[in-house]
């Protein structure tokens, strides 16, 4: 396997006289065009139950694959930074846009058999599980945010199509996972799904957490695409969030829990979340993205967590 000095200079980062930890690499990430996808990496499509899923990949297919699955409001190209990583150390990557975000905007329900009327878990799920069935065997998946949610009611589906999964960022708490937000948890009963999903869409357009401005224009580029009752129902689905905890500690299923320090839900709701599921914590300096802010870190503890998965007696 390459180093991270190796995946670094493979993804264009030059040369460095002494191998730097990844904390300092992500201390040095250059501001990127994010509409721009990663040097080596190729469009695809994917069937899957809602329509057709715009995808990058990255790798040989032969090669044991990784999924990355963005959350609500994002894209496959929130993971430009560790895509590449995982590529020189000898994976296939795959990433795609969930069914009615971005370039997978016209996805949707009315294409499920029979058609439905609302984006919902099962659609979610069922995506995930055609996605992983296309790969040359089982795979190792992460979720971010909602999407971890979804990667896990995966696995109780279909243990086998995951070598590992990870859950960053993915709401710690069952039912309405906002209550455990800070502020606004008191409130969050009151707010209904349409009106939380015009909020989180204002604060985000708004740049609240302060993103640098070549990520804004791509993020405002992306609304342009993703279709409102998407952002809707996940918003609505996150106000009933199935209680996975339980049976996800019985899968033998190596994990991870992966979140920033500033996370949307505290860091020890996080914490009691990867005790309850049997999974590992690691917390990075930043927000709800580590993929986008401490690519290395993740990366580091990515590889870490497939090395287990794949000699679970060491």
């Amino acid at each position: 396997m390459a180093s991270l000095e190796d995946s670094w200079k493979a993804s264009g980062g030059g040369s460095w006289g002494v191998s730097p930890p990844a904390a300092v690499l992500d201390s040095r990430l250059p501001d990127i065009d994010w509409s721009v996808p990663p040097a080596g990496s190729r469009r695809v499509q994917l069937t899957a139950p809602s329509g057709s899923l715009a995808a990058l990949a990255m790798g040989n297919p032969a090669s044991p694959a990784v999924v990355l699955v963005p959350g609500v409001m994002g894209s496959k190209e929130d993971f430009s930074l560790v895509m590449p990583l995982l590529a020189a150390n000898g994976y296939y990557v795959l990433s795609y846009d969930i069914a009615g975000q971005y370039e997978s905007a016209r996805a949707g329900p009315e294409h499920l058999d029979p058609p439905g009327r609302h984006y919902d878990y099962q659609l979610y799920v069922a995506d995930l599980l055609a996605v992983l069935a296309g790969l040359n065997g089982p795979a190792h998946v992460l979720g971010h945010s909602f999407s971890g949610v979804v990667s896990a009611l995966g696995v109780l589906r279909r243990p086998d199509a995951f070598r590992s999964v990870v859950l960053m960022s993915t709401p710690p708490v069952a039912g309405l996972s906002f209550r455990a937000v800070p502020v606004l948890g008191p409130f969050a009963a009151l707010v209904p799904s349409k009106l939380s999903a015009t909020l989180v869409v204002w604060g985000v357009k708004r740049n609240f957490v302060r993103v640098p401005q070549a990520r804004m224009r791509f993020v405002h580029q992306r609304f342009a695409l993703t279709r409102r009752e998407s952002v809707q129902d996940i918003m609505g689905l996150l106000r009933d969030v199935p209680d996975f905890a339980a049976q996800l500690a019985e899968a033998a299923v190596p994990k991870l829990v992966a979140v920033g320090e500033h996370d949307i839900w505290p860091n020890q709701a996080h914490a009691d979340l990867a005790s309850a599921v049997g999974a590992r914590l690691a917390v990075y300096r930043g927000g709800h993205s580590p993929c986008e802010t401490n690519p290395h870190q993740l990366t580091q503890d990515l590889l870490s967590l497939y090395e287990r998965a794949s000699n679970p007696a060491a």
